[in-house]
């Protein structure tokens, strides 16, 4: 049966219900959300009345911060309702989610009223974290067991990417197999398979490692500062590390995941690390459950100094000021840009915090081992819920596998950590890793035949690192790889993978020798950002020193750059993702194709440091804006709305947002939803280009611009902008620059020029802002503190 998901009915309109339905609805799925009718309301009520519940829900839902949808129009797709007089409605929809609440009882009510109205055949899962999903389906009829699975998303569903999916003995393998594929592919989810067992996956390992967190801070006298220190960025983690994060989820949810682990596994030889400490059950009875109740381990108040953020002292029970933790381990590992490189040097410190990593590895390590198969029968599915369900940058057996697999089980044993069976006989195989890369792709070592297999998907999840035996070529901060099937790659890194000339020349390298030897080239990385523009402490350096020459040929550098991407002969793709800003985003423009992650924030935001987009960016803005003329408006309206976008920096929040400022082309650029998926498609549409008969276009010199017509409509904006104080002195100084720029000059009447007219005109004007002081400022002051400076 060929299964198609046109509309899903979200029963339960709360925190995750209100969220699922945005993500489904943001990837054009018609929702409908139901949720319960208000107490004392008459049946005959009218429906606003009656849904009060659900719209309020989801009306707090799309005001929340991070936002839970790509673009405002999303919330169309979704119509709300109640169960009593909607509940039919579920017949039109191909998957029911229900998010009610935790109790089995209501859960189970809520199936018998969809028992009356669900289509034969249609999907029924349940995104419960708590309960075991075989209980749920209990007393329902064969049709619901055979398309009943655990389906469980973690919040925000938009940006965790993790779905857990827990079938039972009468799930039919079909609707797994089909969950699988459909999150992965349709909803960017790292889609991982779970034994119905407490927690699932993400949550017990999760879970443990916060409470083993807890007990070495005791045993070492630890403070929550410098828990939180020792346990966030610095060890890839997220930046609210470990006491924010359980702020953020709620104190209680973690202390209700923790007692329920030591309730329901009463084998888990690691039970007694799921105790809760004293210090924790205070903080519970005292109702401090975090940012639901306004405090937790963290207060935020207001003093002399405005907003103020304190930290709880475990001994005392009060509010103190917070602290910036010294160890020397932190100040050694800090400049180490590498991650893996970085943890190894934490784990051989020698104070406090050396102390700490390796008792919290130690620990962590020891309860993974002995999880295999209890939660999972491979273990990259555990790697990969972690990954994705609480932000982790590598895996936990990743972890050991940079640190030495044989020799931290030896430091294990001696400091009293046993470690499972199936680790001591792994190593005597001869496997001294967990994972491993052969001609590209990467195997894990598989528990139950001792061998190593091929990580599933390979060919649609391509990590550019996996080819480092096929190097074609590098540089201290770039690297060319082939990808196979002629398809060349090309990666670098810098810090913010920020743009400068190592990567200019990198990049022309990788042009050159694609148009030699490849079909065509794949751009992309796998840092954290694909980059946070050109390196402006370059461009700074340059200014203060009065090195014009130097700079102009820097800037000459980047636009030539840019040019040869957009002119080669043979097809160019972009696969960004992250902060994709300024130079970054010129980049792309320039691509024959970009296909994007879904989150990736992508802009020109030049003027924000007084400058204009001096990558061929502007010029960029000018030529699409001519080319989308229309005749039936007015001339300057398409030329303004870009002109605005580069004036306020404007940063789209989604690539779906982004074709509606012009960046993505509709029709031709693609929006991935799956991050890990966006360089094989890049590499795909690379090979499609190829084979269609792949043309180098010629450079433009058809574009029209507007002169004096164009430019006296700008200027009254800028000016209205100015006077109602949106803009600074030095905003309106550097927008009308830039609206001489998108306006081709002073020219008496619209004319047609050449790309390279008004690459000239660009990098005129970039020039003559490095000299502006209020420029310099603003350039220096993100170099300091990484915030612009209104001047």
């Amino acid at each position: 049966m060929k299964r198609v998901i046109k509309k899903v009915a979200v029963l339960g309109s709360g925190v995750m219900g209100s969220r699922i339905a945005c993500h489904f609805a943001g990837i054009g799925v018609q929702v409908l959300l139901l949720d319960i009718v208000p107490k004392d309301i008459p049946a005959d009520a009218k429906p606003s009345l009656k849904n009060k519940i659900v719209n309020d829900a989801l009306a707090a839902t799309l005001k929340s911060n991070p936002s839970p949808v790509y673009t405002k129009d999303v919330v169309k797709k979704i119509t709300t309702g109640n169960f009593d007089d909607n509940m039919k409605d579920i017949a039109s929809c191909d998957w029911i989610i229900e998010v009610v609440i935790e109790r089995l009882d209501i859960k189970q009510q809520v199936y018998e009223k969809v028992e009356q109205y669900r289509k034969q055949g249609t999907l029924i899962t349940s995104n419960t974290s708590g309960i075991p999903i075989h209980l749920l389906s209990q007393g329902r009829s064969e049709d619901f067991k055979k398309h009943f699975c655990g389906t469980h998303f973690f919040n925000p569903p938009r940006y965790l990417r993790l779905l857990e999916i827990i079938p039972t003995s009468d799930t039919d393998p079909s609707i797994v197999d089909f969950l699988m594929h459909y999150g992965d592919l349709y909803l960017g989810k790292t889609t991982v398979l779970c034994k119905d067992t407490p927690a699932f996956i993400a949550n017990r390992i999760g879970v443990f490692s916060i409470m083993s967190i807890f007990h070495i801070m005791e045993k070492l006298s630890l403070t929550i500062d410098e828990i939180d220190a020792l346990t966030g960025p610095i060890i890839g983690r997220p930046k609210s590390a470990t006491f924010r994060t359980a702020d953020v989820v709620g104190i209680d949810t973690l202390v209700k995941v923790a007692k329920g682990v030591a309730d329901n596994c009463p084998t888990d030889e690691a039970k007694n690390i799921f105790t809760i400490p004293t210090w924790l059950e205070k903080v519970v009875a005292n109702n401090w459950l975090g940012d639901k109740t306004g405090q937790g381990f963290f207060k935020k108040i207001k003093s002399d100094k405005g907003k103020e953020i304190l930290t709880l002292n475990l001994q005392t029970m009060e509010y103190v000021a917070r602290t910036k933790p010294k160890f020397a381990t932190l100040e050694t590992a800090k400049p180490i840009e590498d991650l893996k490189s970085r943890i190894k040097a934490l784990c051989v410190g020698s104070d406090k915090a050396g102390e700490f990593y390796k008792q919290f590895h130690y620990s962590l390590f020891s309860y993974i081992s002995h999880r295999i198969p209890e939660i999972s029968d491979e273990i990259y599915r555990v790697d990969d819920a972690m990954m994705a369900g609480f932000g982790w940058e590598i895996g936990a057996f990743e972890t050991w596998d940079v640190l030495g697999v044989a020799k931290t089980v030896e430091a294990m044993k001696a400091n009293g950590y046993k470690v499972a069976a199936w680790i001591d006989d792994m190593l005597s195989t001869g496997a001294t890793h967990f994972y491993k890369v052969e001609n590209g792709k990467r195997l894990y070592f598989d528990v139950a035949t001792k061998t190593y297999k091929a990580l599933p998907g390979g060919e649609s999840f391509i990590i550019l690192n996996n080819y480092s035996d096929k190097l074609v070529w590098k540089n201290s901060a770039c690297k060319m790889y082939d990808m196979g099937d002629g398809v060349a790659g090309f990666e670098w890194s810098t810090k913010m993978n920020s743009i400068g000339a190592e990567v200019l020349e990198g990049l022309n390298k990788a042009i050159r020798l694609s148009e030699e030897k490849f079909k065509g080239l794949v751009i992309a990385n796998e840092s954290a950002n694909f980059s946070a523009g050109a390196n402006v402490g370059m461009i700074f350096m340059l200014a203060i020193e009065q090195e014009y020459d130097e700079l102009d040929m820097a800037i000459r550098m980047f636009q030539n750059t840019m040019m040869r991407l957009r002119y080669s002969s043979v097809p160019v793709v972009t696969a960004p993702h992250g902060l994709t800003l300024g130079g970054g985003c010129e980049m792309n423009l320039h691509a024959d194709k970009i296909c994007a992650a879904a989150e990736t924030y992508i802009g020109l935001v030049e003027l924000g440091v007084g400058l204009i987009p001096g990558g061929g960016g502007t010029k960029e803005f000018v030529l699409r804006a001519s080319d989308e003329l229309h005749k039936d408006e007015p001339e300057t309206t398409t030329l303004k709305e870009r002109f605005f976008a580069i004036a306020t920096a404007k940063v789209a929040t989604s690539a779906f947002e982004a074709y509606e400022m012009g960046i993505l082309r509709k029709g031709h650029d693609d929006v991935v939803m799956n991050i890990g998926r966006r360089i094989a498609e890049a590499k795909n549409s690379v090979i499609e280009m190829y084979d269609k008969g792949y043309t180098m276009p010629q450079q433009r010199k058809d574009i029209k611009v507007l002169g004096r017509l164009g430019l006296g409509a700008m200027l009254a904006g800028i000016n209205g902008m100015w006077r109602a104080n949106y803009a600074t002195d030095h905003d309106a100084f550097v927008a009308r620059k830039l609206a001489y720029v998108m306006c081709g000059g002073d020219l008496s009447e619209p004319q047609f020029v050449s790309e390279q007219y008004l690459l000239d005109l660009e990098r005129e004007t970039f020039l003559s802002l490095c000299g502006e002081k209020k420029t310099l400022e603003r350039i220096q002051s993100v170099l300091k503190t990484g915030k612009p400076l209104r001047n």
